[in-house]
């Protein structure tokens, strides 16, 4: 059995720090791993990745995070990424990484994503400069995570994201905003791989539970919508079928 600990959307500052720490102590009974789904400073600042640092480094489970369009703010994305690597932070932007857990191994394969829509109400890649433009980058980074989904040899393999892979777990959010909150073709690189969890956040309002077209459980773990530090998924076990992974939230 592997257990998971997820979160998103924690939107780290000087202000923050302290108020995670203490359910964060209690992961080793808990959980395997923490992922962490986007969205970890308010600005993208170097201070406020070292503030993230502080409050979610130097746990005794491994942290494994992508980043979401908050950090990009301040153009400051490879230093926020440096500074969180050199606190023992896994960061995942089109590549994977595999952990050894209980004599498995848990593949995550990670990037921000971007936006783009859903089948229907979607961008397309004609027209303006401008617009293919904006479509080429959304493929970009859709293409990014099926090849690190492929690439991994593991037990199971979770998709870690930012922005959403699938429309259902936008409900909430106004419908006009779903193009800027996700898009399709990360689904599709899901679907491309045998996937057991896709994990975003981004959509505050947005709901918790949906599933890609192929069927991989997607879960929208941003804190606004979890409310609480973590919530905790298990793979690999008898207990719950595996195509339904949410088990347990803490």
């Amino acid at each position: 059995m592997i257990r998971i600990a997820a979160v998103g959307d924690v939107h780290v500052d000087k202000d923050v720090v302290g108020r995670y720490r203490p359910a964060l102590e209690e992961l080793p009974g808990r959980a395997d791993a923490l992922l962490i789904a986007g969205d970890l400073t308010r600005h993208g600042t170097v201070d406020e990745a070292k503030c993230f640092a502080t409050e979610f480094g130097g746990l005794d489970v491994p942290v494994v995070v992508v980043l979401g369009n908050h950090d990009h703010q301040s153009d400051r994305q490879d230093d926020v990424t440096k500074v969180l690597t050199d606190s023992g932070i896994t960061v995942l932007e089109g590549t994977a990484t595999v952990l050894e857990i209980g004599g498995h191994r848990l593949g995550i394969a990670g990037t921000k994503g971007f936006g783009g829509g859903f089948k229907g109400a979607c961008a397309s890649n004609f027209g303006e400069r401008e617009m293919k433009d904006f479509v080429a980058t959304t493929e970009r980074y859709a293409d990014a995570l099926r090849d690190a989904l492929r690439s991994v040899e593991a037990d199971a393999l979770v998709a870690l994201t930012h922005y959403a892979p699938v429309p259902e777990t936008l409900a909430g959010e106004p419908p006009e905003i779903f193009a800027f909150l996700g898009c399709y073709q990360l689904g599709q690189a899901i679907d491309d791989a045998p996937t057991a969890l896709a994990l975003h956040g981004h959509a505050h309002h947005g709901s918790e539970r949906g599933r890609t077209p192929g069927g991989v459980p997607v879960r929208n773990v941003a804190h606004p919508v979890i409310k609480q530090a973590y919530n905790v998924y298990q793979l690999l076990t008898d207990a719950v079928d595996t195509k339904d992974p949410e088990l347990a939230n803490v």
